[in-house]
């Protein structure tokens, strides 16, 4: 898809952006159906331009298209960056919701990005909100928890009410090291549908 050929990201970063459980994008990864859009830099997996709207076309068609239709339209999906719309007899998908939701994950992720600050001499460095001393992996980890972006704003009423929720994404992105990342809020198992291959009729999977 055209817009996405520069985007490098994690796994972890690949799971917010797309909003598929981390799990599950290791596993399409080592189905091979990213095969062309996966490499390895500094000893860790990223998934890199059209990987991402591939991977988010495989987990919505998990439980949708048969294993060989979902390897082909997959295929056809990462195989040319400015291709819209797939097809692979009999099959025909529309990608434009597609990139639009990854497109969405990729702004948010950069939202979440802009508003964390690092510094050693604040809390030995880990990640707050910019100006605060509030740690934004605290506030994921209440948002995970059921707290409210209203309920967390009247305790913390120095965190504007959109930067509590993108405290979830960057958490998802960026795990707080040396704990396993909490569930993300988003995360609900797709549901099961019967064979189609309508976009819109497609299992939400998020």
């Amino acid at each position: 898809m055209a817009g996405f050929s520069s985007e490098v990201l994690t796994t972890n970063e690949a799971a917010s952006v797309t909003r598929v459980p981390l799990k599950q994008v290791h596993r399409i990864i080592d189905a091979g159906l990213l095969r062309g859009r996966v490499e390895m830099r500094g000893g860790s997996r990223v998934i890199v331009g059209s990987g991402l709207v591939g991977l988010r076309l495989a987990w919505l068609t998990a439980e949708t298209l048969t294993p060989t239709a979902r390897r082909r339209i997959v295929e056809r999906a990462i195989a040319n960056n400015a291709t819209s719309v797939v097809a692979a007899d009999p099959l025909k998908v529309d990608l434009k919701p597609i990139a639009a939701e990854v497109k969405t994950g990729l702004t948010r992720l950069r939202k979440a990005k802009a508003m964390v600050t690092r510094d050693p001499e604040v809390l030995g460095g880990q990640p707050v909100f910019d100006g605060t001393r509030v740690l934004v992996h605290d506030i994921a980890d209440m948002l995970a928890h059921g707290d409210t972006v209203e309920a967390i704003h009247s305790a913390y009423p120095q965190l504007p009410l959109d930067r509590i929720g993108l405290a979830a994404d960057y958490a998802l992105a960026y795990p707080r090291r040396g704990r396993p990342p909490v569930k993300p809020v988003w995360r609900t198992a797709p549901s099961k549908l019967s064979r189609t291959v309508r976009l819109d009729d497609l299992p939400a999977g998020s």
